[in-house]
């Protein structure tokens, strides 16, 4: 599983030396606390059991047990160590197939006597992926299902086990205690011109995502600015702090917040902070926060790390 301790430590120094200046230390002890109601702590323990469910879902992060990037031409599939995407042992037979990528196209021949299925029936041969598909079909075998994923200019097999270890062994994510302070009101400032982010993700791809605007807040007297991304009806923020590798996952943490209201503002609630999958499987693509999120403070709220912290 991906850890911390498997990161590359060139970014971790990278993250010491951006954080160690800028704004003043956090003092928790100089705010006024504002008051943490029962009802508001019920309601981000309904958040977090959503959020778990939705992580132990046959779709879930949980159920991720492999990624594999396709080589032109054509790619072996099955549990034998011999093949191009070598699956679980035990769970489909050693050979069962090939996966062939053609520039854009991706297409599966499945080996007689094995049998897998799409939408329920078994299939031989079939399209798995073209630039022009709305959604990619999904192939399955036993408790396994995969299909075809593009990150940059480069074309993947993902693939999920419904009996998967990191599944199985879910022992729930540890958390900061709830606190009202933490919940605090940001200013939606958008950018005067398109803007556009250059996000790199966790096996080095970079790539251009659009970005509507920055959230200021304030903490302590002192004023912070994130920039967000799109995220369906939401603003999703990927950020850093000082607790990344002590108490938090190492490569940063993940928050939505509603798009701003009518007034430009919205409310930025830590409480609800979140790790990347990639905390919990190796299989993931996370992004990584943009230098500009690198936060001098601690973000004592939220999801814990999953990890040996």
């Amino acid at each position: 599983m991906f850890r911390f301790k498997n990161f590359p430590h060139s970014f971790f120094l990278f993250v010491s030396l951006l954080v160690a200046g800028g704004c003043a230390e956090y003092d928790q002890s100089a705010r006024k606390p504002a008051e943490t109601t029962a009802a508001y702590v019920a309601s981000v323990d309904e958040w977090h059991q959503k959020r778990e469910a939705k992580l132990k879902a046959p779709d879930g992060w949980l159920t991720l047990a492999g990624l594999f990037w396709l080589q032109e031409g054509a790619n072996t599939f099955g549990s034998g160590p011999d093949n191009d995407l070598t699956f679980p042992e035990g769970k489909i037979p050693t050979r069962a197939g090939i996966i062939t990528l053609k520039g854009d196209t991706v297409t599966t021949t499945i080996r007689p006597g094995v049998e897998v299925l799409l939408k329920g029936m078994p299939v031989r041969e079939t399209l798995l992926y073209t630039s022009a598909m709305d959604s990619v079909p999904r192939l399955s075998h036993g408790t396994l299902t995969w299909f075809v994923i593009k990150r940059g200019t480069r074309y993947g097999i993902r693939l999920r086990d419904l009996q998967n270890d990191a599944l199985v062994h879910f022992k729930g994510i540890k958390r900061f205690p709830v606190k009202a302070d933490w919940r605090l009101k940001a200013t939606f400032v958008p950018h005067p011109t398109p803007k556009q982010l250059a996000i790199t993700n966790i096996v080095g791809q970079t790539s251009m995502q659009d970005s509507p605007g920055t959230l200021v807040f304030t903490l302590n007297g002192q004023q912070y600015q994130l920039d967000a991304l799109l995220d369906g009806e939401e603003l999703f923020i990927i950020f850093a702090d000082k607790t990344n590798g002590i108490e938090t996952y190492g490569a940063g943490r993940y928050i939505n917040t509603d798009k701003p209201g009518p007034d430009g503002t919205t409310v930025l609630d830590f409480n609800k902070a979140y790790n990347p999958p990639c905390d919990f499987v190796s299989y993931a693509t996370c992004p990584l926060p943009p230098r500009q999120n690198f936060l001098p403070i601690m973000i004592e709220a939220g999801e814990k790390s999953y990890g040996e912290y």
